[in-house]
C-alpha cells in the first residue's frame, strides 16, 4: 500500500519571494524523501487578490486522487497558527470531502517554533555577519511576526532566552506585528544600555512584507546585521518530514 501523499500547504501571497522559497523548501522534502508523493499547495482566502498563486489545496488533491492516492497528509508551512495562521482552511477542506467522499485527509499541528530552528538561525545570522563584516556582538534581537495571542508571543520569548543563554549574549524578543516591541524599538532599547552591536535574527519561514519591514526598522535604529529567514533549510524540511509522520500514523485504523 502506497503512503499518503504529503501536501506541503502555504499561505497564498503576491511577493514572488515567498512562492520561489516555499518550492525550494518542498523541494527539500523531496529530495530527503524521494520516496513519498509530494506536493506544495497554496491556500488563498477569499478576497486576498492572491490567486496567481498556484496550484490551490483543492486543485492538487484533485490531482491526487486522479493518480490513485486517497491519503492525503497536509502540512501546514507556518511557524504558528497563532501567527497568521491558514485562513479558509476548514472550508477548503470541506469542499474537498464533498468533491472526494473517499479520501483520508489529515491535517497537521503547525511547524511550530522548534529549538533546533535556532541552529538554522545561527547559520542565516552568520552570513548576515559575514557580509556586513561584523565580527563583534553585545546584544541580540529575535524577530519574529507577533500574535495577538500573548502565549504565542510568549512562546517566542522563551526561545529568545534559550538563543541568548546558549549564546551568553543578552537577547529580546521583537515582533512584526500585533505586540510591542517592534524591532527599532528593541535595538533602540539596547543602544541606550549602551550596546553598539546588536544583530537581529529573522524566525520567519519566508520573505515578504513583514520581514521586510522589520529588517528596515532595525538598520534604521542601528542594527549592525539582519538575517534572511528561516527558508529553504534541510533542517526544516525534516520538521516538515516529522510532522508527515505522526499525520500519516493517525490515519492508520485502530
Amino acid at each position: 500500500m502506497a503512503a499518503p501523499a504529503l501536501v506541503a500547504l502555504a499561505p497564498a501571497s503576491r511577493d514572488a519571494r515567498t512562492t520561489k522559497t516555499i518550492t525550494a523548501l518542498v523541494d527539500e522534502v523531496k529530495a530527503q524523501r524521494s520516496d513519498l508523493r509530494v506536493e506544495r499547495a497554496f491556500l488563498d482566502p477569499e478576497g486576498t487578490g492572491a490567486r496567481w498563486t498556484r496550484p490551490e489545496l483543492q486543485t492538487v488533491v484533485d490531482r491526487l486522487v486522479k493518480a490513485g492516492h486517497d491519503e492525503v497528509v497536509v502540512v501546514p508551512l507556518v511557524l504558528s497558527e497563532a501567527f497568521g495562521g491558514l485562513v479558509g482552511l476548514e472550508s477548503a477542506l470541506a469542499s474537498i470531502g464533498a468533491r472526494h467522499p473517499g479520501i483520508q485527509v489529515r491535517v497537521t499541528a503547525a511547524l511550530g517554533l522548534e529549538a533546533c530552528f535556532l541552529e538554522v538561525l545561527d547559520e542565516r545570522l552568520r552570513d548576515a555577519l559575514r557580509d556586513a563584516r561584523c565580527r563583534e556582538l553585545d546584544a541580540l534581537v529575535l524577530a519574529a511576526a507577533g500574535s495577538t495571542d500573548p502565549l504565542a508571543n510568549q512562546s517566542v520569548a522563551r526561545l529568545a532566552r534559550l538563543w541568548g543563554s546558549h549564546h551568553k549574549l543578552p537577547v529580546t524578543a521583537a515582533y512584526a506585528a500585533s505586540a510591542p516591541p517592534a524591532t527599532g524599538e528593541a535595538v533602540r532599547a539596547f543602544r541606550g544600555e549602551g550596546r553598539r552591536h546588536i544583530a537581529v535574527a529573522s524566525l520567519f519561514l519566508t520573505p515578504g512584507e513583514l520581514t521586510d519591514r522589520a529588517a528596515e526598522l532595525a538598520v534604521e535604529a542601528g542594527a549592525v546585521a539582519v538575517s534572511l529567514p528561516l527558508g529553504a533549510h534541510p533542517e526544516v524540511a525534516r520538521v516538515v518530514l516529522a510532522r508527515y509522520a505522526v499525520g500519516a500514523v493517525e490515519l492508520v485504523p485502530v
